[in-house]
C-alpha cells in the first residue's frame, strides 16, 4: 500500500466519521430535531455534547485536508492542478469553522463568530463545487477518470442547487432536513473521489 492510497482511506473515512457525528449526536441531545435542527447546532456555543462533537468534525476535517493534499499526485495524470488546491482551501476552511467558529448559543446566527460560521460554510460550499467543475474539466477526456469526470460535473450542479434551497429556507422548520439533504451529494463525493484514488493506485 502506497502513500496515496493510505491518504485515500482518510479521505474515505472523513464523510462516514461526519455522518456519524450528527447520527449520534442527535441521540445523544434529547432536545434536538434532524427536521428542525442543523448539524453545526451539536457542536454549537453551550451545545450539551460540544466537546465531543468538535472532535469528530475536527477528526473528519482533517482527513480530508489529508486527502487533499495527496490528491494532485494521487491523480497522476499530469493535469491541472486547480481543482485539488480549491479543495485544500475549502478543506481549510472546514478545519478553520470545527476549531475557531461554531454557531451561537442554541443554533442562532448573532455575534460576528456565528456570522463567520455561516460566511466560511457558503464559501467552503462553492470551493468545493468550483474544485469538482475543474476536476471534471481535468479528467473528462481521460478514458479511465471519464465516468467519474462525468459524475463530479454532475455533482457540482445537484450541490448547488441544493445549496440555494437550504439557503432559501435556512429559517424555516426544516431547516435540518434541508441541510442534510444539501449536504448529500458533497459527502457522497468526499467518499467516492478517494475510493477512486484508492482504486487507481
Amino acid at each position: 500500500m502506497n502513500i496515496y492510497q493510505i491518504l485515500a482511506i482518510c479521505g474515505m473515512l472523513s464523510p462516514i466519521i461526519y455522518t456519524t457525528m450528527w447520527t449520534i449526536g442527535g441521540r445523544l441531545q434529547q432536545d434536538y430535531s434532524h427536521i428542525k435542527n442543523d448539524i453545526s447546532s451539536l457542536f454549537a456555543v453551550g451545545a450539551p455534547n460540544k466537546l465531543l462533537m468538535q472532535i469528530f468534525i475536527i477528526t473528519s476535517s482533517v482527513l480530508l485536508f489529508l486527502f487533499y493534499l495527496g490528491l494532485h499526485k494521487g491523480l497522476n495524470d499530469g493535469g491541472s492542478i486547480i481543482g485539488p488546491y480549491l479543495f485544500i482551501l475549502a478543506s481549510i476552511l472546514g478545519i478553520l469553522i470545527a476549531f475557531l467558529f461554531p454557531l451561537d448559543e442554541d443554533g442562532k446566527i448573532v455575534t460576528w463568530r456565528g456570522k463567520m460560521h455561516l460566511i466560511l460554510v457558503i464559501a467552503m460550499g462553492i470551493l468545493t463545487i468550483a474544485g469538482m467543475i475543474a476536476l471534471w474539466l481535468r479528467l473528462n477526456s481521460l478514458t479511465s477518470w471519464s465516468t467519474f469526470a462525468t459524475y463530479s460535473l454532475v455533482s457540482a450542479v445537484i450541490a448547488l442547487i441544493l445549496m440555494i434551497i437550504s439557503s432559501l429556507f435556512i429559517k424555516g422548520n426544516y431547516r435540518g432536513l434541508l441541510e442534510r439533504i444539501a449536504v448529500t451529494p458533497f459527502q457522497l463525493f468526499y467518499f467516492f473521489l478517494p475510493l477512486m484514488i484508492l482504486l487507481h493506485n
